[in-house]
């Protein structure tokens, strides 16, 4: 077998792989998105096929008191808010770590790394305690708050393609008078639009998709979210399971448009940071 029949097969090789993983990947969704569209008989009999009769009453009921509606306008609400506040915090102290290196920034640094190793469930108790003290539990703003907390992961993220850029630019920004501010806005900004997009992405998924919080800080049915309807669909003793799969798959939509729109500056994102970092 001449060298490049062997590459072939290797490419043939990795792309049956790859397709069946997809594949495997791809069989829970489907049997999601086709269970939305049956009745519960009908899923029972044919779990994995076609819908004997399509039907849309799934759908109905779930918009019918505008229940999923409203928890959608909370989603979206905590999402917006909490992922900007997150980035900008994020971005605005990694650049100071890069702009001003001292010992104090570099102890800064380590107290982030510390806390970005504490497992977020070892906080709740006393999170749950400073919320209530402030009156912000079962609040869309208290719940916000929380998120501000993920900033350390933006900052991290940031950091690290933020010290790739030539210090150069920042002395010369000085030598013409722009303030720390007007550097960051005007010059840094613009040069790590890859990694904040990425950071963006990452962060709008995780806070769409979120159910700890939501489900520990959240009791009230006008603060819900997406996800915990899709939980509230769940009874106890009998479950509209047709129901069920119709709620997640509204909620699964928006986000998987969103992937599928941003995905090509998620992968341009991490692979400029690793090659710059």
């Amino acid at each position: 077998m001449t060298p490049s029949q062997r590459e072939l097969a290797k490419k043939i090789v990795r792309t049956i792989v790859v397709l069946a993983l997809a594949l495997i990947c791809a069989v829970p969704l489907y049997y999601v998105l086709i269970s939305s569209f049956k009745t519960s008989i009908d899923m029972i009999k044919n779990p994995l096929g076609f819908p004997a009769q399509w039907t849309f009453d799934n759908y109905k009921e779930a918009f019918a008191d505008g229940t999923i509606v409203r928890a959608f306008i909370n989603t979206l609400i905590v999402t917006v808010v909490a992922v900007a506040l997150q980035v900008l915090i994020g971005s605005m102290a990694a650049f100071g770590v890069i702009y001003k290196k001292s010992k104090f920034t570099a102890i800064v640094g380590g107290v982030l790394m510390v806390t970005f190793a504490i497992p977020a469930q070892a906080t709740m108790l006393p999170l749950y305690r400073m919320e209530s003290d402030f009156g912000l539990v079962d609040s869309l703003l208290g719940l916000i708050v929380l998120y501000m907390g993920s900033s350390v992961f933006c900052y991290f993220l940031i950091v690290g393609y933020m010290k790739s850029l030539p210090q150069e630019l920042f002395e010369a920004a000085k030598i013409d008078g722009a303030g720390p501010w007007r550097i960051y806005y005007r010059i840094v900004l613009p040069l790590i639009t890859p990694i904040l997009t990425t950071v963006v992405v990452f962060q709008v998924m995780g806070t769409w998709n979120d159910f700890l919080l939501p489900s520990v800080f959240l009791s009230s049915t006008e603060n819900q979210t997406v996800v915990l309807q899709v939980y509230n669909a769940v009874q106890q003793f009998s479950t509209n399971w047709p129901l069920f799969m119709t709620i997640t798959v509204i909620a699964l939509v928006p986000v998987f448009i969103f992937f599928c729109f941003c995905q090509k500056w998620i992968v341009s994102g991490l692979v400029a940071g690793s090659v710059k970092g």
